[in-house]
């Protein structure tokens, strides 16, 4: 499976974005799927996820109410819709995909729990 994210850039605080993340090479639609963000001298983290189905979604509470995850199986693609952003959003974001078709486990906000990530896009925020 290969992940692409496309979408970051520079935005002012307050502004909105959308990443997005081609997925090929693999069954999408069976997939739980994640976004991850990792700033500068700091560890990753996890951002927000969603279910194999798109029925579920679950959000760090960080951006909660501010972001929104989905994805679109008829065109292999995983979304996050930032709005309200903050210069602490600032980092680079990385989509991951979980290889266990269906899903149905718990552990959605654990990095080790996807097999899959992409090479990251960069968000920056200024003030």
């Amino acid at each position: 499976v290969q992940l692409v994210e496309s979408g970051g850039g520079l935005v002012q605080a307050g502004g909105s974005l959308r990443v997005s993340c081609a997925a090929s090479g693999g069954t999408f639609s069976t997939y739980a799927m994640g976004w991850f963000r990792q700033a500068p001298g700091k560890e990753r983290e996890f951002v927000a996820a969603i279910s194999w189905s798109g029925d579920s979604t679950y959000y760090a509470e960080s951006v909660k109410g501010r972001f929104t995850i989905s994805k679109d199986n008829a065109k292999n693609t995983l979304y996050l819709q930032m709005y309200s952003l903050k210069p602490e959003d600032t980092a680079e974001y990385y989509c991951a995909a979980m290889d266990t078709p269906y899903y149905t486990g718990i552990y959605y906000r654990d990095s080790h729990e996807y097999q899959y990530w992409g090479q990251g896009t960069r968000v920056t925020v200024s003030s």
